[in-house]
């Protein structure tokens, strides 16, 4: 792919690294499954299914095939959308998906617009205001502060919110998403930790970049502050920020889990832990793969904004 515009390569290698990853994807999640000791479908059945019963429940999920063959099917019904039936449910996992998965994208959502919302503006904010080491007590502050939530462990965080918020003061509702201020504190336990290691970076960001020569020349030439820190600074002290933004969506992704089984939000996070419980393997195989592709995807699009901050970047993976 040496010739052709910069953005076509670009696009041609992202897409075909994508369309890899998501086969990686497809093949461990089978594995993965068939590794777990135990029958799943005696443990679906219950311990009084007869084994005739078993074995044809087996040969009707396709069980009893070579695995390269049960991989095979496998593969293909996932790239036509079709992840199977619930074991224990005996519904099409694709609909229980689609009952489960708007409530954890909306709160994963949330959370992500949470961490953009402060992260960035503080760093940047704690970064002009100690430039130089000027005032040590607020960069002390900011260190510690931002330190101790990020040593805080996502479980640990939402028990002590509904600890605090629910229990004791008795402010905001601890289970459910039957209401608005139901987001409230899966959304601040998801976003606590990602917006701490994100403000610390974009303050190291940010201090590197306000040393560069040509912020001091822009700075010479009195340039509004708008137009310096907008045009100048952010486009080259958000580059390594994305880059870490995008691993701690996939972080993110996977705190839901252990976050709404603590709030018992009726998500994805509730349905696979209920799945793993159940050995309901079809119900675990395409909660991992869903899940998967949207961190993916969205590493891919951040790719992408990487891209139209700092052009140059399409040239040096030339």
């Amino acid at each position: 792919m040496s010739g052709g515009h910069p953005w076509l390569r670009f696009a041609a290698r992202r897409l075909l690294l994508l369309a890899a990853s998501l086969a990686l994807l497809i093949v461990l999640t089978f594995l993965a499954m068939r590794l777990v000791p135990g029958d799943p479908v005696r443990a679906a059945l219950g311990p009084s299914a007869s084994a005739e019963v078993v074995e044809a429940r087996r040969a009707a999920l396709g069980l009893d095939d070579p695995a390269l063959v049960q991989l095979r099917d496998y593969a293909g019904r996932v790239v036509r959308g079709d992840f199977g039936e619930s074991l224990t449910q005996r519904r099409a996992v694709g609909d229980i998906l689609g009952e489960r998965l708007p409530a954890t994208a909306r709160l994963c959502l949330l959370a992500f617009l949470v961490v953009a919302l402060v992260a960035l503006p503080l760093g940047v904010a704690i970064a002009v205001f100690t430039r130089g080491g000027t005032r040590p007590p607020l960069a002390g502050a900011f260190t510690l502060g931002t330190g101790v939530v990020m040593s805080i462990p996502e479980y640990l965080c939402a028990a002590g919110l509904v600890a605090l918020f629910g229990v004791t003061l008795g402010w905001l509702p601890i289970a459910g998403a039957e209401q608005a201020s139901s987001y409230v504190l899966p959304v601040l336990a998801l976003a606590a930790v990602p917006t701490a290691i994100l403000a610390r970076l974009t303050r190291v960001e940010t201090l590197r970049v306000l040393d560069q020569e040509y912020i001091r020349v822009a700075r010479s030439k009195r340039l509004p502050a708008r137009a310096l820190y907008l045009r100048h600074l952010l486009p080259n002290a958000l580059t390594a920020t994305l880059t870490v933004g995008g691993l701690l969506f996939g972080a993110m992704i996977a705190s839901t889990v252990i976050v709404e089984n603590v709030f018992a939000w009726p998500g994805i996070g509730t349905t696979v832990v209920e799945a793993i419980i159940a050995k309901d393997y079809p119900l675990v195989q395409a909660v991992v793969l869903v899940l998967g592709a949207i961190v993916l995807v969205v590493n891919l699009l951040i790719d992408v904004v990487l891209g139209l901050l700092d052009p140059r970047s399409l040239i040096r993976e030339s």
